[in-house]
């Protein structure tokens, strides 16, 4: 498809010097992008610049302050002449029970994630409103985002404040003809391989060259980096052009639309509601469904 194809388009996307990042930025090489790398790891920079070819520059650089964002804008427009996508991808992980996670430990996740990807959206969104063309942001957001995550009081915070800074740019930048959404992907990563349920069938595909089995595939929604990749690319594209502020899953053989935070139950009471109204009617009334929370445990099946 012709509104799929990304020749004369100018990326960037940042932390993407391994992992899903790096397949991130493959795909819109390969789509026709040129794609600006970006790593806090010089090696990894240089080396999937290598990798992708001519089609990549490499910015070493720490996300999460404004220095940093301007410097990957300024590259995209130095090396290739303009900026049309941006991926924000870049991210750390200090994972620590609320008890023991220290201020750094908050504030460094907090710090690269949420802040680092308002620091880089906004550079991008000056700069595109500036050529008056367009153009696609596009955030990494997690499930542990949407639902809560044991242990990742920093991430999920980050992940959900991503999620709603998609929504609320989609907003702002309409006019600009600039859409912004969330990506909630779930791939084989370092991080899904400390999951036991996951490690072992991860580590035998990858000894063996076979595919993930269909209940990791389909039921889990978890596969290769590459599995999370078309929606990337389709995104970036004109054939996205009408899709902004949403948040959509991929993994494995799922695509999946996330539904935005409603009201689920309404009950009104005359000249308002007391505590003791409240306990009253709690159970039977608003309270009568209560919401899940926190990822659901793999369910890998038995033997």
């Amino acid at each position: 498809m012709d509104d799929i194809e990304l020749t004369g388009k100018v990326a960037v996307v940042t932390g993407s010097g391994r992992g899903l990042g790096l397949a991130y930025a493959k795909a819109l090489a390969e789509a026709g992008a040129k794609v600006v790398v970006n790593d806090v790891d010089a090696a990894a920079v240089a080396a999937a610049v290598k990798e992708i070819g001519p089609a990549a520059f490499g910015v070493t650089a720490a996300i999460g302050d404004t220095a940093s964002a301007d410097a990957l804008v300024a590259a995209a427009v130095e090396q290739f002449g303009r900026l049309d996508v941006l991926v924000t991808n870049a991210g750390i992980l200090r994972d620590r029970v609320l008890w023991k996670m220290s201020d750094d430990d908050f504030d460094e996740v907090v710090r690269v994630h949420l802040r680092g990807t308002f620091t880089c959206a906004r550079a991008a969104a000056v700069r595109m409103r500036e050529q008056g063309e367009g153009g696609r942001i596009i955030l990494i957001s997690s499930p542990a985002g949407q639902r809560g995550n044991f242990g990742q009081t920093n991430y999920a915070a980050a992940k959900a404040g991503i999620a709603a800074m998609a929504r609320t740019w989609a907003l702002e930048l309409a006019r600009n003809g600039i859409t912004v959404n969330a990506v909630v992907p779930v791939a084989a990563t370092a991080m899904t391989r400390t999951i036991p349920a996951f490690a072992p069938v991860i580590d035998e595909a990858e000894r063996t060259g076979q595919p993930y089995p269909d209940w990791l595939r389909r039921d889990e929604g978890l596969g290769t980096v590459e599995d999370v990749t078309g929606l990337i690319v389709f995104l970036a594209s004109a054939a996205a052009k009408d899709i902004t502020g949403q948040a959509i899953g991929i993994g494995g053989d799922r695509l999946a639309l996330w539904a935005h935070p409603s009201e689920k139950a309404v009950a009104f009471a005359d000249g308002g509601w007391t505590a003791a109204a409240i306990a009253a009617s709690f159970a039977s009334g608003v309270g009568a469904d209560l919401e899940t929370y926190g990822i659901p445990a793999p369910k890998p099946p038995t033997a």
